[in-house]
């Protein structure tokens, strides 16, 4: 028998979340062979609880559950409770989360688990007061459920072991290879719990089911049908939560396909969210979401992964619109990544936390005194209550969230100013209020290092480069990747490692750590033209393939297969608080097979028609694949620049091809010369050129684009407007809205209308 886990041992781990817990009366274990190996001997059930540092109920259930000395008596005695960092094990939220949804028909953080000894669940929810509570649809207390399955265990184990084998074989018919299974689950009315940190997966019964249909007109439809057109976003209540992929499909849709009805709901819920509490603006970058329809009130965590997706979208927005409010957005959000999450070695931070002094929101909140108190100028003041929407009674607890509430032009005319001048006073409204923000108790901030999070951040930050045109972007981009690189990343065995916090690494990397951070080499690759991210891209997919495939069922696991067994061997097929990393893998692994002599289409292929019945029966669900079995329906479409790698290419041609939205189409930089290749396709690995350079040379001294399909290309030419327009299909059409100069761009939400100032004056302010 192993040791008797007689006290808490989080003390010693390096997740911020855990060592959160590491004073609890609770004997709380971390997931170790200790802990489960007692669990089997001692025949104890266990607890398992799974949150992150900067989880708003996972604080209130610590504190009214985990610190309370009767229910940590309870947990002790009867149970082995075990603490886990979802963002550090995703294969064990993964395989609980999907239980928790079946039965329940919603999921989120904290995830509470009861299991038997050796792992089967059979019973699951998410927050749980101590005691039942009427005000919360009579969801029972967590007091009397480890009661009653403490006595259970003892006295009538028959049933909790018969549910557990029925939802450990489901959870393997869900996650394993077969997901088109029937579930069913006997499901007590009392285990329907609220979710409040997560969106509940939706059907997307408004998907048309007609198999012949063009998917990408298919997702667009689906998404369309299910956005609030009174208040943008998806579904027609709170809480509202950002659903980036859907927002890029809406884009993506419109530019191939020219539904406009697909840009009014990306733009409308673009413009909406930038307005709304969920951003910060004062101080740039997104909350998790907001916990109400109209976008008013957030949870106030800031996730690194939120801001790196976010960030991308606004990115493909102004490329495709032109409208500089989007700019503004990721300008602003990159801002904020830069000077709060950033390690001072270049990698990222992982969370704020929502709460300051012991509250949720604190330190983002207003009163028109505070504001008055910040900005000595009573015009200034007045304009920022006014502008964004400050009252005595406030929209969250006696005080206020910023929102935009009113727009520049009522600003001008009510205060008889100028555009200009309203826009003068605003900026030097939020430099006050910025100032005066950091004298307050700033959130807890999580400074664990995720390769995954990194990688999404990374490629946000290459595309910020090369599309607004900003130097610093890419350097931040390279920084970070140099970061996972040194610390995470063991050339010799190709093998990631998911976490770094203060010198200690966590060597388990999952899919989506090689997935998110192999988009994020090739995004820079396709900004720098630097062959060495090229290759790191390369050397992750065929890690990919190596660690995660498996050829037998023609599908990607969520973890390596060398990793701990478990319940079941998890997928991450569907989008949710992050990228599904199969449908990034799979994007991946088409974008970098011209590089390789490994068929690499041909696997990511193999993913897609397994899960084929999945992605068009629920495509909003699965929206990364759904985006890649579209790409891959429309033909390997590439555009080739030939140029003198060593420098820049033009301003002309880098301004073409910021203006330029380019879906699925990668742009594919090569030296100028044959000997440049040569030396290129040694890096490589290859015996000869790939097919994509192969006699793409550069013509006049000049920098000479090719427009490819398959294996024809245009004419060389130094104009990219010149070589799309040799598509057969219009992909070159960057702008169905654009702005220049001081005009304004106005666009109704919500009511108000929301104006859009060019970038001309910095980027101060984020007035829409």
């Amino acid at each position: 028998m192993s040791d008797t886990p007689v006290r808490n041992r989080l003390d010693n781990e390096a997740s911020p979340y855990l060592t959160q817990h590491a004073e609890n009366p609770v004997n709380w274990q971390p997931w170790d062979d200790r802990a489960l190996e007692y669990a089997e001997s001692a025949d104890k059930p266990i607890f398992l609880s799974v949150g992150y540092a900067a989880c708003h109920w996972c604080h209130v259930m610590a504190e009214e559950s985990f610190e309370d000395d009767t229910v940590a008596t309870i947990l002790n005695d009867s149970f082995v409770p075990i603490k886990v960092d979802r963002e550090e094990r995703p294969d064990l939220d993964r395989i609980y989360q999907t239980i928790c949804q079946l039965v329940t028909g919603g999921g989120g953080w904290p995830l509470s688990v009861w299991l038997t000894p050796d792992g089967k669940p059979f019973y699951v929810g998410t927050y749980f007061p101590k005691t039942e509570r009427s005000d919360r649809g009579d969801t029972p207390g967590f007091l009397e459920i480890c009661q009653s399955f403490a006595t259970a265990w003892e006295n009538d184990r028959s049933e909790l072991e018969s549910r557990a084998n029925q939802w450990a074989d489901t959870l393997q018919d869900r996650l394993e290879v077969d997901t088109n299974v029937d579930t069913n689950i006997d499901v007590d009315d009392d285990d329907d719990v609220p979710a409040p940190d997560i969106a509940s997966p939706q059907t997307d019964s408004d998907a048309d089911d007609d198999s012949t249909m063009d998917l990408l007109t298919s997702v667009s439809t689906a998404a369309i049908r299910a956005t609030d057109n009174e208040y943008g976003g998806f579904g027609s209540r709170g809480p509202k939560f950002p659903q980036t992929g859907r927002i890029e499909a809406l884009i993506r849709a419109h530019a191939e396909t020219n539904r406009e009805t697909a840009l009014d709901a990306a733009t409308a819920t673009l413009d909406a969210m930038a307005a709304g509490g969920i951003y910060d603006h004062v101080g740039g970058g997104f909350h998790r979401y907001a916990t109400d329809r109209k976008w008013t009130v957030p949870h106030f965590e800031k996730m690194l992964y939120d801001n790196a997706e976010l960030s991308r979208v606004y990115l493909s927005a102004y490329q495709h619109t032109g409208r500089d409010r989007y700019a503004r957005v990721a300008h602003e959000t990159f801002a904020f990544l830069s000077r709060e999450l950033q390690h001072p070695e270049g990698g990222f931070y992982s969370t704020l936390d929502a709460q300051s002094e012991g509250e949720e929101g604190r330190f983002y909140v207003w009163t028109p005194e505070t504001i008055r108190n910040a900005i000595t100028d009573q015009q200034i003041a007045d304009i920022a209550i006014d502008r964004f929407g400050v009252t005595e009674g406030g929209n969250f607890e006696g005080s206020t969230v910023l929102t935009a509430t009113a727009s520049v032009s009522q600003l001008a005319t009510k205060y008889s100013l100028t555009t200009d001048e309203i826009m003068s006073q605003l900026a030097d409204a939020r430099d006050s209020l910025f100032d005066a923000r950091m004298d307050r108790e700033r959130p807890n901030r999580d400074e664990k290092i995720l390769t995954a999070w990194n990688g999404l951040a990374i490629s946000s930050l290459a595309r910020g480069g090369l599309i607004l045109e900003t130097e610093q972007y890419t350097e931040l981009a390279n920084d970070a990747l140099s970061f996972i690189r040194t610390h995470l990343w063991d050339s010799d065995s190709g093998r990631l490692s998911r976490r770094y916090k203060d010198g200690d690494v966590d060597e388990t990397g999952y899919l989506d750590d090689y997935a998110f951070l192999a988009r994020g080499a090739f995004d820079l690759y396709q900004t720098t033209g630097a062959v060495e991210h090229l290759c790191f891209a390369v050397t992750l997919a065929e890690s990919i393939v190596e660690l995660f495939y498996d050829a037998a069922g023609e599908t990607l696991y969520l973890a390596p297969e060398d990793a701990e067994s478990l319940v079941a061997r998890p997928q991450d097929l569907r989008d949710q608080s992050t990228p599904s990393s199969a449908g990034i893998a799979v994007q991946t692994l088409n974008a970098v097979d011209p590089f390789t002599s490994t068929d690499f289409s041909g696997i990511a292929g193999a993913v897609i028609d397994t899960h084929a019945d999945e992605i068009r029966g629920r495509p909003l669900e699965h929206i990364s694949l759904a985006m890649a079995a579209d790409s891959r329906a429309r033909g390997h479409d590439e555009v080739v620049i030939a140029h003198d790698t060593d420098t820049e290419l033009s301003q002309l041609i880098r301004s073409d091809i910021a203006s330029t939205y380019l879906p699925g189409v990668p742009l594919s930089q090569r030296p100028a010369t044959v000997s440049g290749l040569e030396s290129w396709t040694d890096e490589l690995g290859l015996d000869s050129p790939p097919a994509i350079w192969a006699g793409r040379h550069q013509r006049d001294s000049k920098a000479t684009i090719y427009a490819c399909s398959g294996r024809a290309c245009s004419p060389p030419t130094h104009s990219l407007t010149d070589a799309l327009e040799w598509f057969d299909t219009d992909i070159s059409t960057a702008h169905s809205d654009s702005t220049s100069g001081d005009d304004i761009d106005t666009n109704e939400v919500d009511g108000d209308t929301i104006e859009g100032i060019d970038l001309s004056e910095g980027t101060d302010s984020f007035d829409n």
